[in-house]
């Protein structure tokens, strides 16, 4: 059995209110820091790298925690509901209410913005909160998600679906139905954006980055080491990594920032 083989547990977060589906691995005597698992656009809680990590934890005596934002896995509501600022507010419930002290979040893909959002916003707002995050792991850092890697690379016909319609079908590379990208998910997504003006994480930013990556090209993480203040990014390019970074080679590389996060 696998740390995966868990049923969840439900957090009730927001207005109106959405049930999300969490996991928790660990407990009050577990090493310090905990984990937090920040997926990716329209995948789960039980993905390849999420369940890695959770099986690293409990290897090495960490507390993990897990949840799939409303619209994915186990969690109620509809995907095409969801907006960027849903699913942080989700993210910060699952921190306030179920961790304790330090933890380092761990995002992939629209994770890392969002755990990128969740920092800037509490050193804004509620410094004791942005206290207890002692790092970031970033893997194919989709920062900016709505605006860089969508609505500025979404050809005229998109937009215009998006504009006219309120709804582009984008087609998807990994055998699933298309994404339903509303114009509510793009026009929320503006008051989420980390550029062009940045800021400074304080903390240990460590990026997993495949440079065959077709979704979050290498240059966007290399704009995402100028974009944030004061030195705090490291970059561990993939030569042969694609955007998935699943293989077992790319689950060493990741748990080996892993390793070097849990020891500083």
């Amino acid at each position: 059995m696998t740390t995966s083989d868990t049923s969840p547990t439900y957090l009730t977060v927001g207005t109106p209110p959405r049930r999300v589906a969490t996991l928790r691995a660990g407990s009050t005597d577990s090493r310090p820091p905990g984990f937090i698992w920040l997926q990716g656009l329209k995948s789960e809680m039980i993905s390849t790298k999420a369940t890695a990590l959770a099986d690293w934890g409990a290897q090495r005596g960490h507390a993990v925690t897990r949840f799939d934002y409303s619209g994915h896995g186990r969690s109620e509501g509809r995907f095409e509901d969801g907006t960027i600022g849903a699913w942080l507010e989700e993210a910060e419930a699952v921190f306030e209410q179920l961790t304790t002290g330090p933890q380092v979040l761990v995002g992939s893909s629209t994770g890392a913005h969002i755990a990128l959002l969740m920092l800037r916003d509490y050193l804004r707002r509620a410094p004791v909160l942005a206290a207890r995050i002692k790092a970031l792991v970033l893997i194919a850092p989709a920062w900016d998600l709505t605006e860089k890697l969508m609505w500025e690379k979404f050809s005229a016909s998109a937009k215009r679906d998006i504009l006219e319609k309120g709804v582009y079908l984008r087609p998807s590379a990994y055998g699933d139905e298309p994404y339903p990208i509303t114009r509510t998910f793009i026009e929320e997504g503006r008051r989420h954006l980390i550029g062009p003006e940045g800021f400074d994480p304080g903390r240990p930013v460590l990026v997993l980055q495949g440079l065959l990556d077709e979704d979050v090209p290498w240059e966007h993480a290399i704009d995402l080491e100028a974009t944030l203040k004061g030195d705090h990014v490291r970059i561990d390019m993939v030569p042969e990594g694609d955007h998935r970074l699943s293989t077992p080679e790319d689950l060493d590389r990741l748990r080996g920032l892993l390793d070097a996060v849990a020891k500083a």
